[in-house]
């Protein structure tokens, strides 16, 4: 599966901190898309990188990690077809995926430790989606995108 990663200056210790984690997973191919130093940046481009990679096929999932995760949130889940989590502990992480096929996981460098963000994006890489009724609910959020005000 490829995962393609990005933050801005305020996720970029946790970020590499993930990355060696995800780097000994054979099973994952990383895309880094994220800024390596701690120089301010825009973390609106940050998120259209990852998008922008999941949405062309080029990706499966991603993460996003900024200082809070609310920007990096916030700014994904304009892209029509993402639906980015915004996760604190494991059991939103597992919700995310199970209930709400989250193909991006954002993560708070300044909310959240380095080895809960660790423990965090373990379960959300491996926990599978449970369609169902859930399945339901996502169609409805897909329908919801292509509403206009007038509708």
């Amino acid at each position: 599966m490829v995962i393609a990663i990005a933050n801005d200056h305020g996720g970029t210790v946790l970020k590499q901190q993930l990355l060696e984690q995800m780097e000994r997973n054979p099973a994952l191919e990383i895309l880094d898309l994220g800024t390596d130093g701690v120089a301010s940046v825009d973390y609106p481009e940050y998120a259209k990188r990852v998008c922008t990679a999941l949405l062309s096929g080029e990706a499966q999932r991603g993460v996003l990690i900024c200082g809070t995760g609310l920007g990096m949130s916030m700014a994904a889940n304009r892209y029509s077809g993402i639906r980015a989590a915004l996760c604190h502990d494991e059991y939103t992480a597992r919700l995310s995926r199970q209930h709400n096929d989250a193909n991006i996981l954002v993560l708070g460098a300044r909310t959240i430790g380095s080895g809960v963000a660790a423990a965090v994006l373990e379960v959300w890489l491996k926990e599978p989606f449970e369609g169902g009724r859930h399945q339901r609910r996502i169609s409805q959020m897909d329908a919801q995108d292509e509403l206009s005000f007038a509708d």
